[in-house]
């Protein structure tokens, strides 16, 4: 039987909503470090199949979330892609060369670095009750793309905008690459045993209304097709982070099942300007949770009851940080579940 975060995904409203949270699996986590300390640098762990699907089921077991979201990164995409990468401490990720230096023709095509992705979701599958959803996701073309043009997080995505104004046409290939590999890539996962799907446009929110329109609703729209063309009963998340005032027009203009809200969004406005009885997943700011204190309790509270009267998802706005300490975690899924 269909857990409830997975009924919620298809449109059921639960009478309490199930709760999982981004990033959930990582640095707050003390058995995540640990771990990470034995295996060495975030990638080998990525690539560890037996060791990434014990990060994906810690937080299940250790605060029984609804979902369990497996552990990667967007940047597998560009990395099967052929382009170099490593996580450097204390800078993030690094890929090289950029696509400001070569040519996506230059690369050689990796996918086997799926291969162990794939064994992390059919692992994990293993490992948790049905009542639990597995999630898979990738990054979505947009903000894969800026990566792969700065080789690194830029300020306001830069490098990737300007290629966008200068050379459309380079920019619109760069995205059907990252469309035609991540509908693949998402595939697999689905077949892999993932039962919902979450598209991660971080970097949306640095677009104009008209790029917005073509660099990150048409190739949402476009995964999202292909997705449900294949696999027509695995919902969708749309996550498009910074979106504002554009967020309906992503809604009805993707095709995806449920909408992601990011920290900055009105619960109030969302309800009232997004399509009528469509999913909705988020939106905790992940500092607050981080800060703790009274405020955790009133801001759920707010959260659920603007939401009330649609299918609901409690999430965070964005990733859980790294100084998150445990008993806010604790706190908040009481606020959830207690209200």
């Amino acid at each position: 039987m269909p857990g409830p975060l997975l009924e919620t995904l298809k449109g059921s409203k639960q009478e309490i909503a199930p709760v999982w949270l981004m990033r959930q699996a990582g640095r707050y986590l003390p058995e995540y470090r640990e771990l990470r300390a034995e295996k060495g640098g975030f990638l080998e762990l990525v690539y560890d199949s037996e060791a990434a699907a014990e990060v994906t089921v810690q937080p299940i077991r250790r605060f029984g979330f609804d979902g369990a979201i497996l552990f990667s990164d967007i940047l597998i995409v560009p990395h099967a892609m052929g382009q170099g990468l490593e996580f450097l401490a204390g800078e993030g990720p690094h890929l090289s060369p950029t696509l400001r230096d070569v040519d996506l023709a230059d690369f050689t095509q990796a996918k086997e670095r799926f291969d162990p992705v794939y064994e992390t979701v059919r692992r994990t599958r293993q490992q948790i009750s049905d009542s639990v959803t597995m999630l898979g996701f990738a990054g979505s073309p947009w903000t894969v793309a800026t990566y792969m043009i700065a080789g690194q997080g830029s300020k306001n995505q830069e490098p990737a905008r300007l290629m966008a104004y200068r050379d459309p046409a380079r920019m619109q290939a760069i995205c059907d690459a990252i469309i035609e590999i991540s509908v693949e890539y998402l595939r697999g996962q689905i077949d892999a045993g993932a039962e919902a799907i979450q598209l991660f446009d971080s970097w949306a929110g640095s677009l104009a209304p008209d790029e917005f329109e073509r660099w990150v609703i048409a190739p949402n729209a476009k995964i999202t097709a292909e997705l449900k063309s294949s696999h027509p009963g695995t919902p969708i998340i749309g996550f498009p982070k910074g979106a504002g005032a554009k967020l309906p027009a992503y809604a009805r203009e993707t095709g995806v099942d449920a909408i992601g809200l990011d920290e900055t969004l009105d619960p109030a406005w969302a309800h009232a300007s997004l399509p009528e009885g469509m999913p909705v997943q988020g939106n905790f700011d992940p500092l607050l949770l981080e800060a703790g204190g009274p405020e955790i309790k009133k801001r759920v509270h707010t959260i659920i009851e603007a939401f009330e009267d649609r299918p609901h998802i409690f999430n965070l706005g964005h990733g859980i940080g790294q100084f998150t300490p445990i008993e806010h975690v604790e706190e908040l899924l009481e606020a959830v579940r207690g209200s």
